[in-house]
């Protein structure tokens, strides 16, 4: 993935415009992703997957009838932004609902689910379908807080079938859960991948070594071990899958034997003949199996395996034709209402007429000059918070802040530019850092700067403790969102710091630069005592062993955007509280 590039920071864009057009006869792009190129004869359930990029043929190239309506497409191994999901979603709908189906990880569960609300507000029926299959992620009396690795793929499948029959939001709802329920994954790897532009992997195994339980974001394993024989680790992967086996009675498989990115069909073909007659042996029969690249992890090498425990309903749409650009099964022949696409029709967002005073134009300037600051700072440690995140994450952490901060930059000089006071410069600058950035830090940003600038307000400059409450709210959305606490090695081990300490002081009467300057030193403290913290939120949380001893990247890029912005927050004089 370091060879044919152009700007590294345009490759998920450039990606996916170029799909669209090579599959031009299947699908076309909208904002945010990528739909069916053709509309539905009759309304149906909109059946939209989605992620981040480095997956293919997941999510786009399941596009077409007998499979999704659309795919919502993020940065690489980022979730997409609500926007994005919004925005693909009202331009799949039919008229019989929508559901959005993904895997289980923090931010695509926030902001698929805040993109629904969005849609639920306006009349579209909307449900969501979370995938957890993988068993490596979490014990068995823990389901809920498993990953979704390559066991999307069936549950993606069985749910697009379904619609296509004609069921009911509610009944492909229901046969998606199903589904499942009745899935389990693991996977091992062999090396790890590279993002585009990087020259280094996300993480490295000493030689002739794999990793067992690994993720598809670029994840280790959850421990390392001698690398085995195909017959051995076809063995190791039969043996763990079916320890899970659930309590149906089911003696139907469907299997997947998904290669992750590098490893050639070959070799997977090599380890198939140990798999297939294992599962053969232990009373299974086996429908319609796969073997190949579905869910992939860029060029990741690595192998995972899927079983699905199938019944009679199951087994129909396990079975359904389809015809998506990446994948092709038995004879189609779907219905559409016309072979030029009907466009969606989605709400123009009008410029915004701002209404601001002298005074608050003035802080405007200030918090926009601290915008700058930041993308500047976050721009320069890329490469850090990337490293840092790759330690027990995907490594995307660095790349995602700097798309974010830029684009927030972006769009709080428009509104400066139109007019905006400090609160309404904030607010546009947060909706533009959780639109790019995505993930889950894109969305816990940028509805924290959202925050802060309401409670800013465009009429005054801020007194200090009119400072301190609109720091409090910052705090508050992010807690109310991410639902985490100081001590699960999160943004928030350092954030909740900076607050506690700049309202005492404020509240002591100490001034408002000093103060600031006292709480991002004790925010920057914070932050590097996450290093004895075991995660207990996010993906570090699987490979939480392998994160100790290193700072949580979201605390630690926290504290260093707070420690350099405080010059301007505090540059208007604020006296101190008498």
């Amino acid at each position: 993935m370091t060879r044919i590039f152009n700007d590294p920071a345009d490759f998920a864009d450039e990606a996916l415009a170029g799909f669209c057009d090579a599959h031009s006869d299947l699908v076309r792009q909208v904002e945010g992703g990528a739909i069916r190129r053709g509309r539905p004869a009759t309304p149906k359930v909109a059946v939209i997957t989605g992620g981040g990029s480095g997956h293919y043929p997941a999510f786009a190239g399941i596009i077409g009838p007998g499979f999704a309506d659309g795919a919502v497409v993020g940065n690489i191994f980022t979730s997409p932004s609500t926007q994005q999901a919004y925005s693909v979603a009202k331009a799949a709908n039919s008229g019989a609902g929508v559901v959005f189906t993904y895997g289980n990880y923090a931010g695509d569960v926030m902001n698929f689910g805040m993109a629904s609300e969005r849609l639920n507000a306006e009349g579209i029926a909307t449900e969501n379908v979370l995938v957890t299959d993988d068993i490596a992620s979490a014990p068995s009396d823990e389901v809920e807080k498993r990953r979704g690795i390559a066991g999307d793929f069936v549950v993606f499948k069985v749910m697009g079938a379904a619609a296509e029959a004609g069921l009911d939001l509610e009944s492909v709802v229901r046969v998606g859960r199903k589904a499942n329920e009745l899935t389990r994954t693991i996977g091992t790897a062999f090396s790890s991948c590279t993002f585009p532009g990087a020259d280094q992997p996300l993480f490295r195994l000493p030689e002739g070594q794999m990793g067992l339980g690994l993720g598809i974001h670029g994840e280790p394993g959850l421990f390392d071990t001698e690398l085995p024989s195909a017959v051995e680790l076809g063995q190791e992967l039969v043996r763990r899958v079916l320890a899970e086996t659930p309590a149906t009675g089911s003696t139907r498989l469907a299997v997947i034997l998904n290669g992750l990115g590098s490893t050639k069909h070959e070799e997977l073909f090599v380890l198939w003949r140990t798999v297939a007659p294992l599962l053969r042996e232990a009373g299974y029969t086996l429908v319609m199996p796969e073997v190949g690249e579905l869910v992939t992890s860029l060029d990741m090498a690595g192998a995972s395996l899927t079983l699905t425990w199938l019944d009679g309903e199951l087994e129909q749409y396990w079975i359904a034709p389809a015809l998506t650009p990446a994948y092709r099964r038995g004879a189609v022949g779907f219905d559409v209402a016309a072979a030029d696409p009907v466009e969606a029709e989605l709400d123009a967002v009008p410029a915004a007429d701002y209404s601001s005073t002298v005074e608050s134009r003035e802080y405007a300037a200030q918090c926009l000059a601290a915008l700058n600051t930041t993308a500047t700072l976050l721009r320069d440690s890329e490469a850090m918070l990337g490293a840092m995140d790759a330690i027990a994450g995907d490594g995307d952490h660095g790349r995602g802040m700097v798309r974010g901060s830029a684009a927030a930059l972006d769009a709080a000089a428009v509104a400066f530019e139109r007019g905006a006071g400090a609160g309404s410069l904030l607010a546009a600058a947060g909706d533009a850092w959780a639109d790019k950035a995505g993930g889950t830090s894109g969305v816990l940003w940028g509805a924290g700067l959202r925050a802060l600038g309401e409670r800013l307000g465009d009429s005054e400059n801020p007194t200090p403790d009119v400072l301190t409450q609109s720091v409090r709210a910052f705090a508050d959305r992010i807690a109310s969102l991410g639902k985490a606490e100081i001590g699960d090695k999160t943004m928030m081990d350092a954030l909740l710091p900076f607050v506690s300490s700049l309202e005492k002081r404020i509240a002591a009467g100490t001034y408002a630069e000093q103060a600031w300057s006292a709480a991002a030193a004790d925010a920057t403290r914070a932050a590097e005592s996450t290093a004895e913290l075991r995660p207990l939120k996010g993906r570090a949380r699987p490979l939480a062993e392998k994160s100790i001893g290193t700072p949580d990247p979201g605390a630690t890029s926290l504290a260093m955007v707070f420690a350099a912005v405080g010059s301007h927050f505090t540059a208007i004089p604020l006296a101190a509280t008498t």
